[in-house]
């Protein structure tokens, strides 16, 4: 990495609305906890979680002009649902903007809001940390922070999934293929 872990805060809070720059603070501790949890690499998670949402520094009306510009492929729902090309197009500016170079990490940040097939104990801890850092608000938020502290990777990000599924179904909104793949992958690997 060229930039200290310090240096990437300092220019996210440069980028970001305020509110979403605490809420990256939020899932950079809690994505360090739960790799601290399971074993992993504290510093990669932390960072990957500080920086899963630096592309929310464009607006959603410019997210997609933004993928294209990388030359990332926008689906039917990205369509209907620019914002979430932030995950997409934040993967790229990890490297662009904040001198990571970490496929893992890009990885992590692409999956962090739909998910995806393979996901790597990386890729769930960022998804995970962020449905329940500290700001967090909302009925199911205190069922899931338990399971982080007693259930398994796998078993804590089956709930989450499911959970968000659960959460755009009573909207009306379209889920997203990626996210029914990451649960069913799941459910096939229980059996």
């Amino acid at each position: 990495m060229n930039m200290t872990y310090e240096e990437m805060r300092a220019r996210l809070a440069e980028r970001l609305a305020p509110g979403r720059y605490q809420h990256s603070l939020g899932v950079a501790d809690t994505a360090a906890e739960l790799a601290r949890r399971f074993g992993m690499d504290e510093e990669r998670a932390r960072t990957a979680g500080l920086l899963h949402d630096c592309g929310r520094t464009y607006a959603t009306a410019e997210l997609p002009g933004e993928a294209r510009r990388r030359g990332i492929p926008i689906g039917r729902i990205e369509a209907a649902m620019p914002l979430l090309l932030h995950a997409y197009v934040g993967a790229y500016l990890i490297y662009e903007d904040y001198g990571v170079d970490d496929a893992g990490i890009a990885q992590a940040i692409w999956r962090h809001t739909v998910g995806g097939r393979g996901m790597t104990a990386l890729d769930q801890i960022i998804y995970f940390a962020d449905m329940i850092e500290p700001s967090r608000a909302y009925p199911e938020v205190e069922h899931l922070r338990e399971l982080a502290r007693t259930a398994s990777l796998d078993a804590m990000l089956l709930v989450g999934l499911t959970e968000s599924i659960q959460f755009v179904l009573k909207k009306g909104g379209l889920v997203h293929p990626d996210t029914v793949a990451a649960r069913n992958e799941l459910l096939l690997r229980q059996r």
